[in-house]
């Protein structure tokens, strides 16, 4: 049988679809990250392809459009659930702080640590691969925290969209000389390449919000996805930190009512802006999910799992890991106080991290580098993330139980006390008739 003759491959893409769904509603339940599973199916479908003689098909084009495309999409559904008001700004600016100091202090000891163990590597190189290490990965954790209390759901949110933005920045500025752009072998070339940036999204925005909202065809939302892929590519060939242009586009139509004020009022249609942010809701949240499920099963078929057994392999990764979360719960326990379960777990790496590793240009490549690494990484934060929810979960169900197990005008350690106290009252007491 031909598994790539036409409808044997529609079969394979819905079916890998359906079973991404029940994943997901399985992940509700148990708080294992969809994502997990869906690299344990790819994982279980590269055998399958190799006992059909079928293991060696080259995925990597497929892998990366899917990896750009879902990048866009994340951003793009996390911009459009942040609310920019005044009540925010604290949380947002201490998600932002703990974001850059998070992403700067892991990439250093990520990078001491490869520079040491990693033979050949120069220390920028070491920065290029530790950066990657280093980002947190918003395609697991935005579906993830769904669950957690309204004030952490919305840490995790923008957390998680900084590191994105501010980590493919930090790289695409580190590889800057190897790909020769002019622009990113100096502190003022960078800044004034992030400014040029911002300034083209909001001139964009602005105008794509105006010109949107007045086209009457019904069938423009995926027009709307095409113009913002387009300008995404564009920028990215003229060497721009792209991903901004989705971002200040999310936030603008997001929060509409505060960048259309004064005498930009006029240009904003409030009905048809709002049905536009609606379509866009919808189409992000279920685009994120097909491109996210196709994305990390390929990634399941195309990793190796040979090389997990290395030993070099397990020490480097171990120690990464290691720094990784004592700089989080270090953070967090400053800038958050105590309770920091489990936002201190909450740190997977996954479709950012992968695309980034792909995109390191060639001459910045270190062959004695494994990337078992990275499929280790990955995992094992996964899987900390994963212990941590389920903790949480039950530690909140017990709390809940305890709560109304407690009668009405008590406290949770005086009911107890006083039911045992009523209970030997009435053994006391004697029967009716020998009083």
């Amino acid at each position: 049988m031909d598994i790539l003759a036409s409808y044997n491959l529609i079969i394979e893409a819905s079916l890998i679809i359906i079973i991404s769904f029940f994943f997901s509603e399985l992940s509700r339940k148990t708080n294992v990250p969809a994502v997990l599973m869906l690299i344990l199916l790819g994982i279980g479908l590269r055998f399958g392809l190799d006992k059909l003689g079928m293991g060696y098909l080259d995925f990597f084009p497929v892998l990366e459009i899917l990896g750009i495309v879902g990048l866009i999409m994340i951003v793009l559904e996390a911009a459009l659930e942040l609310e920019l008001r005044k009540d925010k700004l604290v949380p947002i600016g201490k998600a932002m702080l703990i974001a850059i100091l998070g992403l700067t202090l892991s990439v250093w000891i990520a990078a001491a640590i490869l520079e040491y163990y990693v033979p050949g590597m120069t220390t920028r190189q070491a920065w290029i691969y530790a950066t990657p290490l280093s980002i947190l990965s918003s395609a697991i954790i935005i579906p993830s925290v769904t669950g957690l209390q309204s004030a952490k759901k919305e840490f995790h949110i923008y957390e998680s969209t900084f590191s994105d933005i501010l980590g493919i920045m930090l790289f695409y500025f580190l590889v800057g000389p190897y790909e020769k752009t002019g622009g990113g072998d100096s502190v003022g070339g960078f800044f004034g390449t992030l400014f040029l940036t911002i300034l083209i999204s909001v001139v964009a925005s602005y105008l794509i919000v105006v010109i949107f909202q007045n086209i009457r065809s019904q069938v423009k939302l995926f027009l709307l996805i095409a113009t913002l892929l387009l300008l995404y590519a564009l920028g990215k060939l003229m060497h721009l930190s792209s991903l901004i242009i989705i971002l200040i586009f999310g936030l603008l139509i997001a929060n509409r009512g505060i960048f259309f004020q004064g005498k930009l009022t006029r240009f904003l249609h409030v009905e048809k802006a709002k049905d536009i942010y609606h379509g866009l809701h919808i189409v992000t949240l279920e685009s994120s999910f097909v491109v996210r499920t196709f994305f990390f099963v390929i990634f399941g078929i195309t990793i190796s799992l040979a090389s997990l057994a290395d030993h070099n392999v397990v020490i480097i990764s171990l120690l990464i890991l290691a720094s990784i979360y004592a700089i989080r719960w270090l953070l967090l326990r400053i800038f958050m106080g105590s309770n920091i379960t489990p936002q201190w777990a909450i740190a997977p790496r996954g479709l950012i991290t992968i695309l980034l590793f792909y995109a390191i240009p060639g001459e910045a490549q270190v062959i004695a580098f494994e990337p078992g690494i990275l499929l280790f990484v990955i995992l094992f934060t996964g899987l900390i993330m994963t212990g941590a929810m389920i903790y949480d979960k039950r530690r909140h169900l017990r709390a809940m139980r305890v709560a109304q197990s407690v009668p009405v005008g008590y406290t949770r350690w005086e009911a107890p006390q006083v039911e045992k106290k009523s209970s030997l009252v009435q053994e006391r007491t004697p029967p009716k008739g020998l009083e």
